[in-house]
């Protein structure tokens, strides 16, 4: 338990902030307006001068001689190859990577690192249990992209061991969420900027926040409270930096936008304004059914994809009892012995299989051939198929096996493991290695060959 209690923070010089991202996010959308116009300024390319002779763009035309029957005066036999007057153009340099993906890629570093240094890695799990819980996608594309490692860094990560109604503010309002999920689109119709523009509501940021991240799919909510969310969440917007808060890309409340009246939910009213979205949020996170949800889902997670009810009734307790302590439930889920009995069946994600062959390798977290392993295994890093997240049972995860063949094979190639081949794959089994497994090891036809049958060996890939 002291990994839990010990203090965390990621960061170093190579990390921005969400707000900073943002304009990284601005100066590339500039540098591309400058781009276009400068193309529309300068026109096609000038053709070429006289003299030069241009180098055709399909196969050339025949010649006069292979035209038709030879003349007496025409030159007999095979015409010569046309030769350009210009020899080919050397290959260009890639471009360098623009601000935004300077931006992605520091992030990506930052975390592959971290996991792959993690003296013990429960907490790392609980970042990727909860960043996946409120998941968000960088393919959403804008200021989404830029601000996704920021996003893990200060809406999910400082809680993780802290109050689940912090971490549920500090997502559902982060600028990120609000853009991924079209927040900053919805309009109350009785707002100023409603009444004005004949826009509404969406309700996506409402309906997963009710669904997905407090009080479950089909629990005690009905759609008209999906609906109902929705205006009190009107308003919660980000800055574009023409508005009062002189720093754009930050969250701000733009009364505006907002649907005036007060608003009942689950029974429950709330005040017009940013106060009532804060109480609503507040009273979420504390609901039966919410504990219920989360509780559930850390125990298919990290237990078993059909966990013992028992085992969930100790979480729930311990999340009521705590007010939402996400360290005391942490705890109740470690001292559980529901959670050491069960038989290791649960099959590693991708993610967690990945750092574990990069951690027994002593292979370097390099960013860009992790990301790419993970897309192959079909979970990269902070694109989420859909506001649900990766899936958290084993069935998902099974057609990716082949794949995985793949990956080890290259970790393998590239790795320079701190012990032999074969030691290291009979310390990755473990005591408890099955006969089977570990003859298969013995009559492997060459070291690598051992070290591979490990890293994709039952008692290696699941837990």
């Amino acid at each position: 338990m002291a990994e839990l209690i010990a203090p965390d923070r990621l960061d170093s010089p190579d990390l921005r902030a969400s707000w900073d991202a943002g304009f990284a996010f601005r100066e590339v959308q500039q540098q591309n307006q400058q781009a276009q116009q400068r193309a529309q300024v300068q026109g096609p390319p000038a053709p070429q001068q006289a003299g030069a002779q241009a180098m055709p763009a399909g196969p050339p035309p025949a010649s006069p001689q292979a035209s038709g029957p030879q003349g007496p005066n025409q030159p007999q036999g095979p015409t010569q190859p046309q030769v350009s007057a210009q020899p080919p153009a050397p290959p260009q340099p890639p471009a360098p990577p623009n601000a935004v993906e300077t931006t992605v890629r520091s992030e990506l570093a930052a975390r592959f690192a971290r996991a792959v240094e993690a003296p013990i890695g429960f907490r790392e799990r609980l970042v990727w249990f909860w960043s996946n819980h409120f998941g968000i996608s960088m393919d959403k594309g804008g200021t989404v992209r830029p601000m996704a490692g920021a996003y893990e860094r200060e809406a999910i990560r400082p809680f993780v061991t802290g109050r689940f109604g912090d971490m549920l503010r500090a997502a559902t309002r982060h600028p990120a969420m609000l853009v991924y999920l079209d927040n900053t689109r919805s309009i109350g119709p009785g707002s100023q900027a409603g009444l004005r523009q004949q826009r509404g509501l969406n309700e996506n940021l409402a309906r997963e926040l009710l669904e997905l991240h407090t009080l479950g799919v089909r629990s005690v909510y009905s759609q008209a409270d999906v609906t109902t969310v929705a205006t009190i969440l009107t308003g919660w917007t980000m800055a574009q930096g023409n508005e009062p808060d002189p720093v754009a890309f930050r969250f701000r409340f733009d009364p505006r936008l907002h649907e005036p009246g007060e608003k009942k939910v689950l029974g429950k009213t709330y005040r017009e304004g940013e106060e009532g979205g804060l109480a609503l949020l507040n009273d979420l996170a504390r609901h039966p059914a919410t504990a219920k949800h989360l509780a559930t889902k850390l125990a298919i997670h990290f237990v078993a994809d059909n966990p013992p009810p028992s085992l969930i009734a100790k979480l729930e307790r311990a999340f009521m009892a705590s007010s939402g302590d996400l360290l005391a439930v942490s705890r109740a889920l470690v001292d559980a012995p529901e959670a050491w009995d069960a038989a290791p069946t649960k099959l590693k994600p991708p993610v967690e299989w990945l750092t574990h062959i990069h951690r027994a390798l002593a292979l370097p977290p390099e960013w860009g051939r992790m990301q790419r392993a993970l897309t192959v295994m079909g979970q990269p890093t902070w694109r989420v198929p859909s506001p649900k997240g990766y899936p958290d049972d084993n069935a998902p995860w099974m057609d990716g096996l082949v794949q995985r063949l793949d990956v080890a094979n290259l970790m393998v190639r590239a790795a320079r493991p701190p012990l032999p081949p074969v030691e290291l794959a009979y310390h990755l089994l473990g005591p408890t290695s099955s006969p089977e497994t570990r003859e298969a090891v013995r009559r492997a036809e060459t070291p690598q060959q051992a070290l591979m049958i490990a890293l994709l060996a039952p008692e290696t890939l699941r837990r």
